[in-house]
């Protein structure tokens, strides 16, 4: 590869599938709800992540080779891997929007990084070092192939927007090494955390070395043997319980098990192996339908970070990690290319507006770890100068002991342009409702320019209109989400019932033709599965693609929100304020010596008044708050 990919690149490029990805350059938002939130990204999130790694020692850890003997290394065993993730945003910000500062801050994040590389390739700050554990020593927790997924996935980015470089070159020292080390005469273990299967079959797709798929696909296969030493949460937590083949469900710890699917599905599209994808589809459509929070969350253990049972979903402890977020979207992105089908493009848009967007603050400058479904006690507010250990009642913090979940979204924001739009055979699919330029080629080799406008997720109006094409007949296919039951399309004036999943129409568009959706955005009810033992008897509220909360602030106080109890049988509605409402019982609790009773407890006083909700990714920024998004209603009848 000789120049940087025209097409400004895309972190995921797979060789064959239904749909054909779009890079930077062929889609970008071009204003609304997310580009606000790339703005920040840009301008703020990542020089607060810059100055952070900076400040608690993680960049400064490339340097301590040099060192003449046993040098005091400062983090966690990972924290090389927020360097490449922090590199990687970089890179794609810079694809989105060129800026030479930013790429000379890459340049000399790249030569620092360079300078610990070993003449051999191997490259970890943690490992190998005078006064450290040899090389490959603790594979269970030392992540040492975890890190080298991450520089992978960095140089990849990079070569994408600007072309073959040091970073590349330090890459492919790092990949060869791995090969040759853990190849199939070679080492036969496997990281306790996967991430370097998935960077290896992008690293294949980009300079097309057959060994690094090979080797993904053998590190796929050595999964499930229970290989790695015994662990107090099971092998599972690992995801080395069951073979990926045999799994029937997406378990143990989340994101290692969801990085380990999206390996899984490159390793599958690019050997052709249908019934590996087959099997990881399957896994995360029933990860899906029973073990996935309403706001597309995953993971509702904090011990281990991990997946509970079927059903087993409690919202006051969600884990539902930042992290995980950014996972799922990459397996969900990834089966939508391989299959085609529409609703994993519905599970992109839920993660996205529901986790992603509820992540960083207004400032890009402070974050969640964990996503709760429920605050019982009011947030406290945080030093902005510490570092905090404990990832659960925020609100956002500016910086986490482990920080890997704000350089995480932070690659997502930066590259979002790219999952906005596919290719369909001789088409066009527009998968995600932003403002937004598309400018790309059909399949044939036919210039196509779109512009989207919409209000979206406020407004359900998405027009989206031909600004150039090279003429002929070709189909263009809009999203229709599962959600909106009702949705009406115009075309050349008509409107008529827009069909469920997806709505295409093929004809000889010319300049200025426009296709107008509309989706319902009424405030509507949605009632969990009676096997959600947790929220039985709740009710929670959706708009668009948008889930609602209950919050209660100083400013706005609702009381307790455990006592609220919804009115089913009113509609949720719009109000004056832009915000929606509910009619609920509000009640003030009777003092009691005693939680239990034979009868059932009453309140003092009880009385029916509309609560305003907000969305939940406004959660948590007006100062401390307790929140609920799963409502108690006044009856059980569902």
């Amino acid at each position: 590869m000789s120049a940087p990919d025209p097409t400004g690149g895309r972190p995921v490029d797979p060789s064959r599938g239904t749909l054909r990805p779009l890079g930077l350059a062929e889609a970008h938002v071009t204003g609304g709800f997310w580009a606000d939130r790339q703005r920040v990204n840009g301008e703020a999130t990542l020089d607060h992540a810059r100055t952070w790694m900076e400040k608690v020692g993680w960049i400064g850890n490339f340097a301590l080779g040099d060192a003449a003997g046993p040098v005091e290394r400062r983090g966690r065993e990972f924290s090389d891997s927020e360097v490449y993730k922090l590199v990687e945003a970089m890179a794609w910000e810079t694809g989105r929007r060129p800026d030479p500062a930013r790429t000379r801050e890459i340049d000399d994040l790249v030569a620092t990084i360079g300078a610990a590389q070993e003449p051999d390739g191997y490259l970890n700050t943690a490992f190998g070092r005078p006064g450290q554990q040899p090389r490959y020593s603790d594979l269970a927790s030392g992540h040492e192939l975890y890190c080298a997924g991450h520089l992978l996935q960095a140089a990849v980015a990079h070569t994408r927007i600007h072309g073959p470089g040091e970073l590349l070159r330090i890459a492919r020292g790092v990949a060869d090494q791995v090969c040759a080390t853990f190849g199939p005469a070679g080492n036969p273990g496997i990281c306790g955390h996967p991430e370097i299967e998935t960077a290896l079959v992008e690293l294949f797709r980009l300079t097309g070395e057959r060994r690094y798929l090979d080797q993904a696909a053998l590190f796929v296969d050595r999964r499930g043997h229970q290989s790695l030493p015994p662990h107090q949460f099971g092998w599972s937590y690992y995801s080395d319980d069951i073979p990926v083949r045999s799994a029937t469900v997406l378990r143990g710890h989340a994101v290692r098990a969801l990085y380990l699917a999206c390996g899984a599905v490159d390793v599958a599209v690019e050997t052709g192996d249908d019934d590996l994808l087959r099997a990881v589809a399957g896994q995360f459509d029933r990860t899906l339908a029973r073990r996935t929070y309403l706001t597309g969350g995953m993971g509702s253990r904090y011990a281990d970070e991990a997946f509970g049972d079927d059903f087993v979903l409690p919202a006051d402890r969600a884990y539902s990690e930042s992290c995980a977020g950014v996972a799922a979207v990459m397996l969900a992105w990834r089966l939508l290319l391989a299959t085609g089908e529409d609703r994993y493009a519905d599970v992109i848009e839920r993660i996205l507006y529901n986790v992603i967007a509820t992540a960083v603050d207004d400032d890009g400058r402070a974050f969640f770890y964990a996503h709760s479904l429920h605050q019982r006690t009011p947030t406290r507010a945080l030093p902005e100068d510490e570092e905090q250990l404990g990832f659960g009642g925020g609100p956002r913090a500016p910086w986490f002991e482990v920080s890997c979940c704000l350089p995480n979204v932070a690659r997502l924001l930066a590259s979002l342009g790219t999952y906005l739009a596919a290719a369909d055979g001789d088409g066009l699919r527009v998968l995600q409702y932003a403002d937004a330029r598309i400018d790309t080629r059909l399949a044939d080799g036919r210039r196509v320019v779109l512009a989207v406008s919409t209000g979206y997720p406020d407004s359900g109006t998405v027009t989206v209109r031909v600004d150039a094409t090279d003429g002929g007949a070709w189909p263009l296919t809009l999203r229709v989400p599962a959600w909106a039951r009702g949705a009406t399309v115009e075309v050349d004036g008509v409107s008529r019932p827009a069909p469920e999943g997806r709505l295409t129409v093929r004809r000889d568009f010319a300049a200025g033709d426009e296709i107008r959706l509309h989706l319902p955005m009424a405030p509507r009810f949605t009632f969990p599965d009676p096997r959600i033992d947790a929220v039985r008897g709740c009710v929670a509220i959706e708009r668009g693609p948008v889930v609602y909360c209950a919050e209660s602030t100083r400013d706005e106080p609702v009381g307790d929100l455990d006592l609220v109890r919804v009115d089913p049988g009113r509609v949720p509605h719009d109000d004056d304020a832009g915000r929606v409402a509910v009619w609920a019982h509000l009640a003030t609790p009777v003092p009691r010596a005693w939680p239990y009773g034979e009868a059932a407890a009453t309140a003092d006083e009880t009385r029916l008044a509309p609560v305003r909700l907000l969305p939940y990714h406004r959660w948590a920024r007006r100062g401390p708050a307790t929140m609920r998004v799963w409502l108690p209603t006044t009856t059980d009848a569902r």
